[in-house]
């Protein structure tokens, strides 16, 4: 049998107030031993300040923080085993990259031979090997952001904190970095933390991600878990694209349901909600779960939509906007019903986004497991 994972870093009951305002509001989680974690929010949400109370830079109103079973109560920022990455990167801008490196195993007293040998070592982890004699000014923002890395993981500490560490990338390198990170990770071994506000950067990297709003754990989640399952509505909507219908809940059994919503149509999921018959629920639909189909499809669409009754997850509507984003492209369709809905359909050959245009009238279907029931 396998062990449970063994925390690293125990938060508990932990509040931060500013004056009148409460940034953190009674969070209380774990971090698991050699996982990397996210934090995702909104900006304001309080992802930054529980981050900052991690590292001792806050320190609690209320509850406990402990690292590797040790209460960090009391305790400053220089003696805690973490060692954070700020957004800036904060990188010297007059000492070369070797001496950027090597500056806090210097503060430290750690001696010359050794010194030499773990810069070495830590330049060599983030692919800057042969690089240490540069100056910061001689780099671009992906190599400076590796420095910061380096002289972080340099100290060895039993958890690396990460402040929004690919904010300043462009969209290009921010997407390499995320790989770059998670195998750096990986390679390691060591706890990541990191916040962000980028739901693509915390699905692509965390191991667990830790969704906050308005200073709680919204939930609590496997990215998968966290995309295929949301929680509630802030959560649905805030990662990833959605369609979100209001309805009422006619049908809950164990191994189906049914919601009715004005608009849409009628939704039956295969699976139960546990929810009051007639009571007002949300319904979650992806985008890329719908299957758009042209006119004169009906036999295939009643086939395809076998998994569910007769009148149940089938539209009808007229396309109003098209977004040709390249792999895919984005529909917003007007239902006959008044709602509007989003389809996004895979452009899997050069001439995919040519089978529909503006006006086109369509109809489309969706699968009994791809809704998702929110009662809150």
């Amino acid at each position: 049998m396998t062990e449970p994972a063994k925390p690293i870093i125990q938060i508990q009951n932990v509040s931060k107030r500013f004056g009148k305002v409460t940034a953190v509001d009674n969070v209380s989680l774990d971090i698991n031993a050699g996982e990397f974690f996210v934090l995702l929010g909104p900006s304001g949400c309080g992802k930054t300040t529980l981050l900052r109370m991690i590292a001792g830079f806050e320190l609690p109103t209320e509850g406990r923080i402990l690292i590797d079973g040790q209460d960090m109560a009391g305790i400053p920022p220089n003696k805690r085993p973490v060692n954070m990455v700020f957004q800036s990167y904060a990188v010297f801008p007059h000492m070369s990259v070797a001496d950027n490196v090597a500056y806090g195993l210097k503060i430290a007293g750690v001696k010359g031979a050794e010194i030499k040998a773990r810069v070495a070592e830590a330049l060599e982890l983030v692919k800057l090997g042969g690089f240490g004699e540069r100056m910061p000014d001689q780099m671009s923002g992906g190599q400076r952001q590796r420095v910061a890395l380096a002289r972080s993981l340099v100290m060895r500490p039993k958890v690396l904190l990460l402040d929004e560490p690919l904010s300043a990338l462009d969209a290009k390198l921010r997407a390499q970095m995320q790989f770059e990170l998670s195998e750096l990770q990986e390679k390691v071994g060591i706890t990541f933390v990191t916040v962000t506000h980028d739901q693509d950067e915390a699905l692509s990297m965390a191991c667990r991600i830790g969704v906050i709003n308005k200073g709680e754990v919204a939930q609590l989640a496997t990215p998968s878990d966290l995309y295929e399952y949301p929680a509630n509505r802030f959560v649905a909507d805030f990662v990833g694209s959605v369609n979100i219908f209001e309805g009422k809940l006619t049908l809950d059994e164990p191994d189906k349901a049914a919601v009715d919503c004005p608009g849409v149509g009628k939704i039956y999921l295969n699976h139960g909600v546990t929810g009051p018959h007639g009571a007002d629920v949300w319904v979650a639909l992806r985008p890329e779960k719908i299957y758009l189909h042209v006119p004169g499809e009906g036999k295939a669409v009643k086939a395809a939509a076998q998994d569910a009754p007769d009148g149940y997850n089938f539209a009808r509507g007229k396309i109003k906007g098209m977004s040709y984003l390249g792999d895919i492209t984005l529909f917003e369709i007007e239902l006959d019903g008044g709602a509007r809905i989003r389809v996004s359909r895979p452009n899997l050959s050069r001439h995919d986004q040519e089978d529909f245009t503006w006006d086109d009238r369509v109809s489309m279907h969706w699968r009994a497991d791809s809704p998702v029931v929110l009662l809150g």
